[in-house]
């Protein structure tokens, strides 16, 4: 099973040590971080340990976050995954992307070839995902790829809407993009 994902503008690889330094750059980007982290500035140790703990699921279970860069460059454009959230733990897609390339819907790439991999590639039925309310972006990416909403809540003293995506027939995959994998 490839790991790699490729898009129309993105290349999807799974984060390694070598990545903790770029992502700790964009994951403590004011814009970026303020609704990943809630403004909190996350440490170079965390990133790092988040990273650790990527790899280890990928290899335990075929998926973690992957850093998206975009094709035929190494800059790091964003990020994407599936990584467990909350108590009980709970699988979610995650995603975001540099500043500098918002609004140019690569997060809606790079989230669609998560999704379309863990439908088509892991055999998950559905996909869930969260976003603080406030994010109207994230609102977006999430229904251009059809999830459909499924509650609020005040998570941690946040406004929370949660989604979820069930697998579609083999024919309609979601519509913010498609991927295959890269050997």
């Amino acid at each position: 099973m490839s790991l790699r994902l490729k898009t129309e503008r993105l290349e999807l690889t799974p984060l390694g040590a070598s990545d903790a330094e770029k992502l700790h750059t964009l994951w403590t980007t004011p814009q970026v971080r303020e609704f990943l982290w809630d403004g909190r500035i996350i440490s170079p140790d965390e990133t790092l340990a988040i990273v650790t703990e990527s790899s280890l699921l990928f290899a335990a279970h075929g998926f973690g976050i992957w850093g998206a860069h975009l094709s035929r460059t190494d800059a790091l454009a964003g990020f994407g995954g599936l990584w467990y959230f909350r108590d009980p733990p709970e699988l979610e897609l995650v995603y975001g992307v540099a500043v500098e390339h918002w609004r140019k819907g690569l997060a809606s790439e790079a989230a669609g070839a998560i999704v379309s991999y863990a439908f088509q590639v892991l055999g998950h039925e559905v996909i869930r995902a969260s976003t603080d309310s406030r994010n109207r972006a994230s609102v977006r990416v999430l229904a251009k790829l059809e999830f459909v909403y499924e509650r609020h809540a005040i998570v941690e003293g946040r406004d929370t809407l949660f989604y979820r995506l069930i697998k579609a027939a083999p024919s309609h995959p979601p519509s913010g993009g498609g991927s295959t994998a890269v050997p």
